[in-house]
C-alpha cells in the first residue's frame, strides 16, 4: 500500500535506496533498519543523488529560529491522525508528525526501509502462524501532560478508526474494505505498554508491519475521549460512544482557524507543540516538547513553516537568506550554482514511490471508458511519453526513468526485472501501428478516428463504434512548471498521432480533491486523464488500495482480476518474488502513463545535524528536532 498522496514538487520524485524487506513467515517482523534513528550518521546512498549531502558540521547554538516553507496548494488542511481520504497527503501528514508521533517510522536517511530506532516501538513480533501481532511501546514517550504513551493509547486510535470508517469508509484515507482495521479481530492491551493483535489470517509479516501497522498513531486516550468541549470523558471501547468521540474531533479538526488554540491539540508526544497558525496562509509555529521522549530533542527555540503564494516566491526567499531550509523545483535548477554560491547546501535522491498520469475507467463522457479500458490503446499513448526528453527537459537532469510502481532506482528488494528497461520506449511509429493494426485511421496533426469497429484482431474493440476519436483532457497540478511541461510534450506527441490531448492546470488540493474517483464519485464524468503527483510508498511497496478494485487511493478505478491477485498474494504469501510479480504486471498493464521519479532537492543553510536527518527529506519524511543552527 503506497503510503501518502503526493504532488508533483521540487526536481521531484525518484524512489530511495536498498529496502532489504523480509520475506515474511518469521516471528520477527521486518527487520530491516536499525535502532539508532538518525543518530546513526550518514547512512545515505548515493546513485542516482543530486550534489553531495554534506556531514555534520560547525558549532551548535542553542537557541534561535528554523524556518522551512509551506507552497500555496500545499498547505497542511487537517491536524487529528485520522486523516479523511481528501486530506490524505504528505503535507498533512508532516505537519501531524511533528505533533504526534506515528507508531512506526519509514526510513533511515534516503533509504526506505523501517527505521525502528525513530518508532514508538521495536520492531513487533508475530506468531500463532503469523496471525498474533505483540507490540511493546517503549517507556520513554510522554504525553504533553506528563503521561506515558501506553497500550490504551493505541487501542483508542484503532477504536476510533472503526467508528471513523463504519460511519463513512472515506473517514479514514488508507481504508479498504479487508485491510485495517478490518483484519484485525481483536485488539487488546495484554500489559500497561504491551498491545496484542489477533488477526483474522495469517499475512506476511512484512506486508501487516510496513502497510497496516504504520498507520497506527497513538492518541491521548485520557483527552481526546469526549463528545464535547469540557465533556464527560467516554469510554471509547463501546462503539457509540466512539462514534460520538470522532464525530467531535472530526468537527474540531476542521476548525483550523482554533488549531493553536484548542486545548485538544495541545496535548502531544511529537518533538514539537503548536503555538501559532494563520487559518488564511497555514504558516504555523511551533516550539520544542520538553517531554518528547523520543532519541533527539530540539536544541533550538522555535520552527516555523513560512507561507509562499508560488515556487518562485519561495525561491526569492531562498535567496534572501529567509529560509533554513527550502526546496528547489526543476525549473529552478539552472540558478543552483547561485544558491551554492549563497553558501547553501544542496541535495537531492529520489523518493519511493512513483509519479503517473491517471486514467479514468469510470468516465463515460465521449465514451472515453470503453476505449481506455483497451490495452492496446493504453500502450499506444505509453509510447508518446518521451522520459529521456522529459528528464532532460522538465528536470534538467534530476530525475530516473520509471516505468512502473517499483522503479529500478532506488535498488529496493523488490524491483522487478522489467523496472529498468521500458516496455513501451518512445516512438510516434510504434504508437501509430498499434492503432492502424486495430482498425484506427491515424491522421497526423489531425483527428484519428476508428474506421474497423469490432472485436476482431484487427478491428477497434467492443463498445468503440466507427468514428470515435481518442481526444482527452489532461488535468495536471500548475506548480511546479515541470508537470505541465510533461503533459505538453506528451500532447505535442500525441498530435503527431491524431489525438488531440488538452493541457489544464488545477491545484494539487483541487485534483485530489475533485478528480478522484473514490474521494468524489460524483465527478467520475469530469475527467478523462489527471496528473496530481504520484504516491511515496511503504518500504514494502505492495499497490495494495491503488490499483486493486475498490481501492481507497484507485483514483481512476482500475479494475483487473491479474492485478488483484497478485496483490493478494503480495499480501498473505510469504514468496519475496511476490511484489516483483506485481510490479511487473502494473508496470506492463498500463493503469496509467509512468512518468519519471524526479530527485527531490532540498537547500539548507546556517543549520546542521546528522546527514541522514536531511536525506530524509527526499522520502518525505521530517526531523528538524535534529537540526541546530549553527555559528
Amino acid at each position: 500500500m503506497s503510503r501518502l498522496v503526493v504532488a508533483t514538487v521540487s526536481g521531484l520524485l525518484v524512489l530511495a535506496a536498498c529496502s532489504s524487506g523480509s520475506s515474511g513467515g518469521n516471528n520477527s517482523g521486518n527487520n530491516s533498519g536499525n535502532n539508532s534513528g538518525n543518530n546513526s550518521g550518514n547512512t545515505s546512498t548515493t546513485q542516482g543523488a543530486y550534489g553531495t549531502l554534506p556531514a555534520e558540521s560547525g558549532t551548535p547554538i542553542k537557541g534561535g529560529t528554523i524556518t522551512y516553507p509551506i507552497i500555496a496548494g500545499s498547505q497542511p488542511t487537517y491536524i487529528m491522525p485520522v486523516f479523511p481520504g481528501a486530506a490524505w497527503t504528505v503535507y498533512n501528514y508532516q505537519f501531524q508528525v511533528l505533533l504526534w508521533r506515528s507508531l512506526y517510522w519509514e526510513s533511515i536517511g534516503n533509504r526506505p526501509v523501517m527505521n525502528y530506532g525513530l518508532s514508538l516501538a521495536p520492531a513487533p513480533t508475530y506468531s500463532n502462524n503469523d496471525k498474533t501481532v505483540t507490540i511493546n511501546l517503549r517507556s520513554s514517550y510522554k504525553w504533553s501532560d506528563g503521561k506515558p504513551v501506553d497500550a490504551q493509547d493505541v487501542l483508542f486510535f484503532i477504536d476510533e478508526v472503526r467508528a471513523a470508517v463504519k460511519e463513512n469508509p472515506d473517514n479514514f484515507g488508507p481504508y479498504t474494505k479487508g485491510n485495517f482495521p478490518d483484519n484485525v479481530v481483536s485488539a487488546k492491551a495484554t500489559g500497561p505498554e504491551q498491545v496484542t493483535l489477533t488477526l483474522n489470517r495469517s499475512y506476511n509479516p512484512s506486508w501487516f508491519t510496513d502497510t497496516q501497522l504504520v498507520y497506527i498513531t497513538p492518541m491521548p486516550s485520557t483527552v481526546w475521549n469526549v463528545a464535547s468541549a469540557g465533556g464527560a470523558h467516554l469510554n471509547y471501547a463501546n462503539p457509540a460512544n466512539a462514534k460520538k468521540i470522532f464525530d467531535y474531533l472530526n468537527a474540531q479538526s476542521k476548525k483550523i482557524s482554533t488549531y493553536a488554540t484548542n486545548p485538544l491539540w495541545q496535548t502531544v508526544d511529537g518533538p514539537f507543540k503548536l503555538t501559532s497558525f494563520n487559518s488564511t496562509t497555514d504558516a504555523n509555529t511551533m516550539v520544542p516538547n520538553p517531554t518528547y521522549g523520543g532519541p533527539q530533542k530540539a536544541q533550538f527555540s522555535t520552527l516555523q513553516a513560512l507561507y509562499f503564494a508560488s515556487s518562485p516566491a519561495e525561491f526569492n526567499a531562498i535567496l534572501a537568506g529567509k529560509l533554513s531550509q527550502g526546496t528547489i523545483t526543476a525549473d529552478e535548477l539552472p540558478q543552483v550554482p547561485r544558491v551554492r554560491q549563497l553558501g547553501d547546501n544542496v541535495y537531492g535522491y529520489p523518493d519511493l514511490g512513483f509519479s503517473y498520469a491517471v486514467f479514468n475507467f469510470k468516465d463515460t463522457t465521449g465514451n472515453w471508458n470503453n476505449v481506455i479500458d483497451k490495452l492496446y490503446i493504453r500502450q499506444a499513448l505509453a509510447h508518446l511519453s518521451d522520459q529521456a526528453a522529459i528528464i532532460h527537459g522538465a528536470y534538467g537532469g534530476a530525475a530516473a526513468p520509471a516505468y512502473g510502481p517499483v522503479p529500478a532506482i532506488p535498488a529496493t528488494a523488490y524491483v522487478p526485472a522489467n523496472a529498468a528497461t521500458n516496455p513501451y520506449p518512445y516512438s510516434i511509429s510504434a504508437a501509430a501501428q498499434l492503432l492502424t493494426s486495430h482498425g484506427w485511421k491515424v491522421v497526423p496533426n489531425g483527428t484519428t478516428t476508428c474506421q474497423n469497429p469490432g472485436t476482431g484482431a484487427n478491428q477497434c474493440g467492443a463498445n468503440i463504434p466507427k468514428g470515435q476519436n481518442l481526444n482527452f483532457t489532461d488535468y495536471y497540478v500548475n506548480d511546479p512548471k515541470a508537470a505541465g511541461q510533461e503533459t505538453t510534450q506528451w500532447a505535442s506527441a500525441a498530435l503527431q498521432v491524431g489525438i488531440k490531448i488538452t493541457p489544464s492546470a488545477k491545484t494539487f488540493n483541487f485534483i485530489v480533491d475533485q478528480y478522484d474517483d473514490p474521494v468524489a464519485p460524483q465527478n467520475n464524468n469530469k475527467w478523462a486523464v489527471e496528473n496530481f503527483g504520484g504516491y511515496t510508498s511503504n518500504p514494502y511497496p505492495t499497490t495494495d488500495t491503488i490499483f486493486n478494485t475498490g481501492g481507497s487511493g484507485n483514483e481512476g478505478d482500475y479494475n483487473s482480476a491479474e492485478a488483484n491477485r497478485l496483490i493478494q498474494a503480495s499480501k498473505f504469501s510469504s514468496n519475496p518474488d511476490a511484489v516483483r510479480a506485481e510490479a511487473a504486471f502494473i508496470t506492463k498493464d498500463l493503469p496509467g502513463i509512468f512518468l519519471p521519479n524526479q530527485d527531490l532537492i532540498f537547500t539548507w543553510k546556517g543549520i546542521s545535524g546528522p546527514p541522514d536527518s536531511f536525506s530524509d527529506l527526499t522520502q518525505y519524511e521530517f526531523t528538524p528536532e535534529y537540526w541546530y543552527l549553527t555559528k
